[in-house]
This record gives C-alpha cells, structure tokens and sequence, in this order.
C-alpha cells in the first residue's frame, strides 16, 4: 500500500507506520521498501533497523515498521493517525466489536479495502453441485476462525460502521478477476491462485461434511486448470472510505 501511495502520488509529506504481526512479514519489508523506493527515484536513509527516510526533491516519507498486533498496538498507541489503513484485514478480525477500537487508530479518515462479501467463483465447473458444496463450506469456514471473521464483512459493514460512529463517504466493488490469456498467465497469477487452493485446502481437508477422496480429486483437477492456463477465479470484495 505505501508503494502504491507513493506511485499515485497521495502524498508529498508524511510518517506512515506500517502493523504486521507476522514477523516475516516485516523482514520483508525491512529489505523490500528500500529496494523498491531507490529503483523508484528516491533517496533512502535508515535511521534504525525498522525506522527509514524516503524522499526526492518533492517528497519526504519517513516509514516505521512495527511488528505487533493491531490490538496490542492500538493499545500503545499515543497519537492518532491522519489515515488508516486496513487492506484486506477487516473480514478476519471479530467484527462489529473490534471496530470501535480499531477506528481509534484515526482522528479523521480510514480507508478500508478488500473486505471480502460472501462470493467466490472458480470457472470452469468442475460439478455443479459439488462446486457450490465446497463454496458454500469455505464460506462457512470464515465465521467460524477463532480469531474472529466474516464472509460477508463487505456488505455487513455499512451498517456496522455507522454504529462505530463513522460516516461512509464512499464504497465500492473491488473485486478479484484473475484470467489467463491465451492460456497463459501474465505475471504471477499462476502462484496467486495456487495458494488459493491453498486456503482452500488448508481449510476444508477433512471436513466432516466432504467426501475426502472427492475433495482430493476436486483440488487436483483445480491445480491442473491451473497448470492449463484455465482457472479464472472471481472474489467479490468492497472497498470504503469513512469519516471517524
């Protein structure tokens, strides 16, 4: 999201702390936003291991990254933000109850993208029934985490957000369409949908309500559609921008 930030042009001056409590994660980062920011034209400082300066001759971005939990951050938190940011975060957390903490990260605007709602396409059809069966399942799955979750967090949070106090000013589909062309894959969608089946895998293998050997052959003619240059794969998410 800061790479992103950066090549719209958003900002010119600001302290971005970026949250991660995966801790490979924020390894990552320490070595791939100066990599990304000098092939990008900027000039790059590290200040501390985790602390760094990005800036040209128009723009001075000073990055902190913390490897924490959010809540166990908001907790330490002294000062809140102009902005925050939750990117593909809000449908895995206890939602509505963990909003109102969560919003207080910000005195002015959050910008809450890829909150999944409660749709996901795999195309071609492998088994009509057996398709929407795992679907429906995998959804399920989602409400279900102990940490929390919410398959149609998009939509429920209209409503949800206006009871946490703020104000939706805009929303929006955001929405994954990953394809082939020509059956070829561009880029890195071959990877992306992999560690879908992944997701999916992880979460349904020995379900009690599927067929192991069925579920099995499923993810199996899944990865070679894949292999195929076949699999289109569709999620439904929505975007919000809301005042606290």
């Amino acid at each position: 999201m800061l790479a992103r930030i950066l090549r719209w042009n958003l900002v010119t001056k600001a302290e971005y702390i970026l949250v991660d409590k995966m801790r490979e994660n924020i390894e990552t980062a320490r070595e791939w936003i100066p990599d990304w920011a000098a092939e990008s034209g900027f000039s790059v400082r590290r200040v501390e291991k985790d602390q760094f300066l990005l800036f040209n001759q128009v723009r001075d971005i000073r990055v902190h990254l913390e490897c924490a939990d959010v809540f166990d951050f908001i907790r330490t938190n002294s000062a809140s933000a102009d902005l925050l940011i939750a990117h593909a975060f809000l449908d895995l957390l206890p939602i509505p109850e963990s909003l109102p903490e969560l919003l207080t990260l910000t005195k002015h605007l959050a910008w809450l993208t890829v909150n999944f709602d409660g749709a996901t396409e795999l195309e071609p059809t492998i088994d009509a029934a057996l398709d929407e069966k795992i679907e429906q399942i995998y959804h399920a799955t989602m409400n279900t985490r102990p940490t929390g979750g919410d398959s149609r967090a998009g939509r429920h949070l209209f409503s949800y957000l206006r009871k946490a106090g703020a104000e939706v000013l805009a929303a929006g589909p955001s929405d994954w369409v990953v394809y082939s062309t020509n059956g070829k894959y561009p880029a890195d969608e071959a990877y992306f949908l992999n560690f879908i089946l992944h997701f999916f895998e992880e979460s349904l293998t020995g379900h009690a309500e599927l067929d192991e050997v069925e579920f099995a052959d499923w993810l199996k003619e899944r990865r070679t559609q894949i292999e195929r240059g076949e699999l289109t794969y569709i999620a439904h998410q929505l975007d919000f921008l809301v005042r606290v």
